[in-house]
């Protein structure tokens, strides 16, 4: 009897284990071979203009940080009115990267829970998502003047993790 209970505990030991490690919000343990190196080059539309195209290029020799959403996660509504937050700073560049989604649907989710994003690209194939190394969404990249990636936060950006980790980084950075 004792013997066949001792599967059962480690199925459980390693269950709870799990379930703790995906729970944890903000989450940025993963790492990420990006950091240190130039952002992937993508050439991608507007999400709100097919006709306008975007480059990280565009923005070289500023500090910028790119969010990873759509409208099908449940958790870029978690972390949305963080960034909702972060898009009334004057200080700081927010580029929205719509990932494997409807132009359409993206649109009215940004319609509906707000827009804070300076520009939002559209990834609809997920093609350039993959050159960023995307594993889910929410990701969030922080990259800096020369165009290199710095950080890159995994889950749900939280307000700690903003206080904490986003903002010092970003005031390096940017020299203040």
């Amino acid at each position: 009897m004792k013997k066949s209970l001792i599967p059962l505990g480690l199925f459980l030991a390693l269950s709870c284990t799990l379930a703790l490690g995906l729970a944890r919000p903000g989450s940025d343990e993963v790492p990420s071979p990006l950091v240190g190196k130039p952002v992937p080059a993508f050439q991608l539309s507007h999400l709100d203009n097919e006709k306008k195209v975007f480059t990280p290029a565009d923005l070289k020799g500023k500090v910028w940080v790119l969010n990873v959403w759509a409208s099908w996660c449940v958790s870029c509504r978690k972390e949305h009115p963080v960034f909702l937050e972060l898009g009334q700073r004057k200080d700081l560049i927010l580029v929205g990267f719509n990932y494997q989604d409807a132009r359409d649907s993206g649109l009215q989710w940004l319609k509906k829970h707000g827009n804070p994003y300076r520009l939002t690209v559209f990834d609809e194939d997920g093609r350039a998502g993959m050159d960023l190394g995307i594993i889910g969404v929410p990701e969030t990249f922080v990259i800096d003047r020369q165009g290199k990636v710095r950080h890159k936060f995994t889950g749900i950006l939280t307000p700690e993790l903003v206080q904490t980790r986003l903002l010092p980084l970003l005031k390096e950075l940017q020299g203040a």
